[in-house]
């Protein structure tokens, strides 16, 4: 891709991620909830599945997602069902005092696994991909060093969009210094998480 191209992508795609949806709606509220332990994990689980989408859209595999669309909306229901477990873990959580909660045993790679869920299932993400790329590309001769390219500008923009949005959630949630306010803070990030569970079942 030339620059001028890949510079449009880059704006168009950052301004995309910017605006709030499910992924973001569920960061912030478990972020608000129990602190910034797990995040990075979720986050990756994130931009994996942005990632995984890109390649299809990329390489054409559009086609392919839509035969085996039966799979991705169980992805998606699993994904919406990790984040009404989420919003449960929240809305009963007890009412501490804001700090870092400490994540048990093999939590990380639920959290990977749960943001990979989340994105992969939301079709909306590869729609986007493929409404954008082809009016910068010709995805029938991408080459390999423009893929990289592609693959370069989402890793970077998306994980400094996640990184804003934790940065901000974990400035909220120390504004809150007793344990009613966090009591407050558990149902209101676990309805959050509820709602971005809907978000996620009813989007289409």
């Amino acid at each position: 891709m030339d620059l001028h191209s890949l510079l449009i992508f880059a704006a168009t795609y950052a301004l995309a991620c910017a605006f709030p949806g499910p992924t973001v709606t569920a960061l912030v509220a478990r972020v608000m909830g129990k602190g910034t332990r797990g995040a990075p994990a979720f986050c990756l689980g994130l931009l994996m599945g942005d990632l995984i989408w890109v390649a299809c859209a990329v390489f054409g595999l559009a086609l392919l997602a839509a035969l085996f669309q039966p799979v991705f909306v169980v992805i998606r229901y699993l994904g919406a069902a990790y984040l009404l477990f989420l919003a449960w873990k929240l809305w009963t959580a007890p009412a501490t005092e804001p700090g870092e909660s400490h994540p048990a045993g093999g939590e990380g790679i639920k959290l990977f696994l749960g943001g990979l869920a989340l994105t992969m299932g939301n079709p909306k993400t590869m729609l986007f991909y493929l409404a954008l790329l082809p009016t910068l590309v010709d995805l029938s001769h991408v080459t390999t060093g423009g893929f990289v390219e592609i693959v370069l500008v989402v890793s970077t923009i998306y994980s400094l969009v996640l990184t804003g949005y934790v940065l901000l959630a974990a400035r909220a949630r120390r504004a809150f210094r007793n344990s009613r306010a966090m009591r407050i803070v558990n149902r209101l990030t676990g309805g959050a998480m509820a709602g971005a569970a809907i978000m996620v079942v009813t989007r289409r």
